[in-house]
């Protein structure tokens, strides 16, 4: 098994853990520090020191005992896994406030991920620029993502529009699709769609809030 096809085999949990190592290593990096080990991470966190050790050891860099693992070569080996290591432009639908928010949203180029054109329905919107992004009318969708050869597409539109926006970018070519809105979206199997479900998220927040309260309350 080569290296790319043991980072295509990752558990999902070890992924959704892999931008918070990521962020504190490079923390420590900042900080002079060459290596890090795997229960500092985990201490950091707060997860079980076997759980960050195996995760880790997932990426295949040797470590030292008692001092943990080069920094540089770990930082590499998780953008790599992640598919972070190569610059990847992107399209947003719908320029409403998250879409907005995402289009500012600095913290993306550490990712580098760049949304390098943003679609709306709104006329009143269209040639605005939006944190240095040019809005444009949703006929372009097919003509400028194909041109600029973008392969990711940001949902961020009202669930009525959702669907017919998606196959918008399907038609033009793109591969993965980020989902903001609550609709599942029906598209072909070679297009990868990632949701984040904002109204999901809530209740479960809310949820456990509620369930905290009525224990502290009996």
């Amino acid at each position: 098994m080569n290296k790319d096809d043991k980072h295509g085999s990752l558990p999902l949990p070890t992924i959704r853990r892999y931008p918070a190592y990521l962020r504190l290593i490079r923390e420590r990096m900042a900080a002079g520090d060459e290596e890090i080990s795997s229960a500092a991470l985990a201490a950091a966190l707060g997860i079980d020191p076997v759980l960050a050790r195996k995760d880790i050891a997932m990426m295949g860099i040797p470590g030292r005992p008692r001092w943990g693992y080069p920094a540089r070569e770990l930082v590499e080996a998780m953008r790599h896994a992640l598919g972070w290591d190569n610059a990847t432009d992107a399209a947003l639908v719908g320029c409403g406030s998250l879409g907005h928010a995402l289009v500012g949203y600095g913290g993306f180029a550490e990712q580098h991920l760049s949304i390098v054109v943003a679609f709306d329905a709104n006329p009143s919107l269209h040639g605005q620029t939006v944190h240095g992004v040019k809005v444009r009318p949703m006929r372009e969708i097919n003509h400028l993502v194909r041109r600029m050869h973008i392969q990711l597409g940001i949902l961020t539109v009202p669930d009525s529009a959702a669907q017919e926006c998606a196959a918008a970018l399907v038609a033009a070519g793109v591969k993965g699709i980020w989902n903001f809105t609550s609709v599942q979206l029906s598209v072909p199997s070679d297009v990868i769609v990632q949701s984040v479900d904002l109204a999901q998220s809530l209740a479960v927040l809310s949820h456990k809030i509620a369930n905290r309260q009525r224990s502290e309350n009996d």
